[in-house]
């Protein structure tokens, strides 16, 4: 007899298993449908030796020191700070946008944030109520700037039009007036020095955790005994899909190794104008192998595949409140994660969240979805210090 039966292996999933299992004494037993663990976050070397992340580009980054030193017990770390660029006018540019940004594609000479920021309001769209993604950008930098750099890019990546996505869209990637050209700016950004998979192979390597791959929980219900599950699965998948599918954007990646040993000038190069794919990733920026090829990654959003992104609009949100319900009334079952809470988090995040779910768990006290969610949002949790969740919105980079 398990007490735990977990579902899905990625981030949510071996957080928990591996709190319950070495905290708790917990007999786990963790499935994911896939045929490996650590999620969206697996790395993996391929033919050519080169270590690559078959879904695309992963950057940690955290201001939690709770949250950097859990998993500091199972990986070394590589100091990284990420960079990335965007093709604009024939230039290659800082994006966020920045100082820089303005002045190489304007021809601008502004010294100090001052001026800088003097310029963006010279230039910006006065809204009274910020209600969409378009506002949100032409209300800071104005028109030019927005159609050069999030126009097409997000009409791309969420398949409609700026105006009829949420604010919080366009909130994720800010305007800078300084010369600031790192991607994030938390206290904590590093990548784990042997890769995610050997991170994850750690954290689930408890002899009270057992592992199945290529399974499907369905499959093995009737067949292998738990108390309680902690599932980390589509919600609405969870509840065969009662109210109706709840909408997501997906990628399909598509992976190339160059007999060279750089292919691009930084890890990433976003493509705002009208392609067919929004970046191009060169991954020994982020695992600092060294070796005679390269091997990069071209991501294209599409409408149907793996459930990524959350849709942003009001009647999605108001569907997954429907689910929501469900899963608070549902007894012995414990939704935590990305998919199980219908919200993008970054890696860190979901951490946290996981991490709060287990003080819940162990304190004797089954938190509802909402409860949990305003809870790592907010404050504490017995001891722990969790994080604020953003809302829902566009991740510039898949972390």
């Amino acid at each position: 007899m398990f007490d735990y039966l977990i579902v899905g292996a990625g981030f949510a999933g071996a957080v928990l298993a591996e709190r319950l299992a070495s905290q708790a004494n917990k007999k786990v037993l963790i499935c994911d449908r896939r045929n490996h663990i650590a999620g969206n976050a697996y790395d993996h070397y391929d033919e050519h030796g080169l270590l690559v992340h078959k879904y695309g580009p992963h950057i940690f980054h955290t201001n939690s020191a709770e949250v950097f030193d859990y998993l500091s017990q199972f990986t070394e770390w590589r100091p990284y700070e990420h960079r990335v660029l965007a093709d604009v006018d024939g230039q290659l540019l800082p994006i966020p946008i920045n100082r820089t940004t303005v002045n190489k594609l304007y021809g601008l000479n502004l010294q100090t944030e001052e001026e800088c920021a003097a310029y963006f309001q010279s230039v910006a769209e006065p809204k009274e109520q910020v209600r969409t993604s378009e506002d949100a950008v032409v209300s800071k930098v104005g028109r030019d700037l927005y159609e050069k750099f999030f126009e097409h890019y997000t009409r791309r990546h969420w398949g409609l039009d700026p105006k009829e996505l949420d604010a919080s869209v366009a909130a994720r990637v800010p305007a800078r007036n300084n010369t600031d050209d790192r991607y994030f700016t938390d206290k904590f950004q590093a990548m784990p020095l042997h890769g995610y998979t050997r991170m994850f192979e750690k954290m689930l390597s408890h002899p009270n955790i057992k592992v199945m791959l290529n399974t499907d929980y369905r499959e093995i219900l009737d067949l292998i005994p738990f108390k309680e599950m902690i599932y980390t699965g589509p919600v609405d998948e969870y509840f065969n899909f009662r109210f109706g599918k709840l909408p997501y954007r997906s990628l399909t990646f598509k992976h190339e190794t160059h007999n060279k040993a750089q292919f691009q000038p930084q890890a990433v190069v976003n493509y705002p104008g009208p392609k067919d794919y929004n970046r191009i990733t060169e991954f020994k920026y982020l695992t600092g192998q060294e070796h005679p090829k390269t091997s990069i990654v071209y991501e294209y959003p599409r409408a149907e595949g793996d459930p990524y992104y959350p849709v942003p609009r009001p009647e999605n949100a108001e569907l997954y409140r429907k689910y929501k319900t469900l899963a608070d009334s549902t007894p012995g079952v414990y939704f935590v994660g990305r998919l199980a809470t219908y919200r993008y988090y970054n890696m860190d995040q979901v951490v946290a969240q996981a991490m709060t779910t287990y003080t819940a768990i162990t304190g004797a006290c089954k938190l509802s979805v909402a409860t949990v969610s305003e809870t790592v949002g907010t404050g504490k949790v017995g001891s722990l210090p969790v994080l604020e969740l953003p809302k829902v919105g566009v991740p510039a980079v898949a972390a």
